[in-house]
């Protein structure tokens, strides 16, 4: 029976999470690494958070950040990682409306979060570099505390309406997901109601994010490029560019995979299921 919005006081549907289409027999063998991964995940983390906690003399821009960039990944592996592995054990392919909704909630959220500590890191590597003097004078503690506090109420901010607005859905077909966990597009087009507001919503938060993240992000290295150019001398050059070899590391890992697969979501009809779930998983 369909779901109207007169119903919500009334049983939700549940969604079947499929796991990786067409490898459904041998999908468990999965599990263990990515059990290994989620593990090391938890642990790289906490570690990374205590060690910037207890030791003083870490508290700078670059660590801080890193540690909220720690925090960040940990509830995000957390939200996906447990149920993606009882789907790939097999052990429970159902998850509730509720919990589906809130599971999908938490990842772009926080994927919003993660996308604005990266522009602030590329914001400290630029102060560092082109104004070393006034760095701890630029970003002290408190601007710090700030920019952090800018960053999540951007991402609860932006990404609420997204359970709100798949409230007003009708699913009256098959609810299968082809994934291990709940994305919002993926929830969308299990509609056979009107998803125009979803899908213009949608489109509009990503290029919001991280269209002005990237943008932002390629700025600031674009001038630090160019002070380092003018910097005599191959060792100092080498250095000032070895200071943001691993950030520049970390943003293509993010945003090669979340573009590419934001872009077969809206635009690459003919994508198979495969290509749409290796892309979600290494986003």
């Amino acid at each position: 029976m369909a779901l109207s919005n007169s119903s919500w006081r009334q049983p939700q549907p549940s969604f079947f999470l499929v796991g990786i289409p067409g490898l459904e027999e041998s999908q468990h063998w999965i599990a263990l690494p990515l059990g290994v991964l989620y593990f090391l995940a938890l642990v790289g983390n906490v570690t990374i958070i205590f060690i910037i906690w207890t030791d003083s003399s870490l508290h700078q821009p670059m660590y801080l950040f890193l540690a909220m960039l720690a925090a960040i990944d940990l509830v995000l592996a957390s939200s996906t990682a447990p149920k993606t592995l009882t789907v790939l054990l097999d052990l429970a392919h159902e998850i509730g409306y509720i919990f589906c909704l809130t599971q999908m909630f938490f990842i772009h959220a926080f994927s919003s979060m993660e996308s604005g500590i990266l522009v602030a890191m590329a914001l400290d590597r630029y102060v560092a570099i082109c104004h070393p003097l006034r760095h701890s004078t630029i970003l002290h503690p408190g601007i710090i505390g700030r920019i952090g506090m800018v960053v999540l109420v951007r991402g609860l901010v932006l990404l609420t309406p997204f359970p709100i607005l798949l409230q007003n859905l009708v699913f009256c077909r098959a609810t299968v997901i082809s994934h291990a966990y709940c994305e919002n597009m993926a929830v969308v087009k299990l509609a056979c109601s009107e998803t125009t507001m979803n899908r213009a919503y949608g489109l509009s938060v990503a290029l919001l994010v991280v269209g002005l993240d990237v943008l932002a992000i390629g700025i600031s290295y674009a001038l630090i490029l160019q002070a380092v150019l003018k910097v005599p001398g191959g060792e100092a050059r080498l250095k000032a560019f070895s200071i943001c070899g691993s950030h520049v590391c970390v943003i293509l890992i993010f945003y090669i995979p979340g573009i590419s697969f934001f872009l077969s979501h809206h635009f690459g009809h003919h994508v198979s299921h495969h290509v749409h779930v290796l892309l979600r998983s290494t986003s």
